[in-house]
């Protein structure tokens, strides 16, 4: 009965928020405006971090 009842609230709550996107799609578009450059700003960061990174362990196992 477990696995039924969250199929359905999956798909009721799926739907609900289906309906919301639709009804608030300018508020939607205005919130991603501003969050969609900040989500590049730090993934960008961290895969700048990330590069570094493996760029020094690539140096350090050269030098051994």
């Amino acid at each position: 009965m477990g696995k039924t009842l969250s199929i359905v609230i999956g798909a009721v709550v799926a739907f609900i928020g289906l309906v919301l996107l639709i009804s608030w799609w300018y508020e939607f578009l205005f919130i991603s405006r501003g969050v969609i450059p900040a989500i590049l700003i730090f993934g960008g960061v961290i895969a700048l971090i990330a590069g570094i990174s493996e760029f020094k362990d690539t140096l350090k196992t050269k030098k051994e």
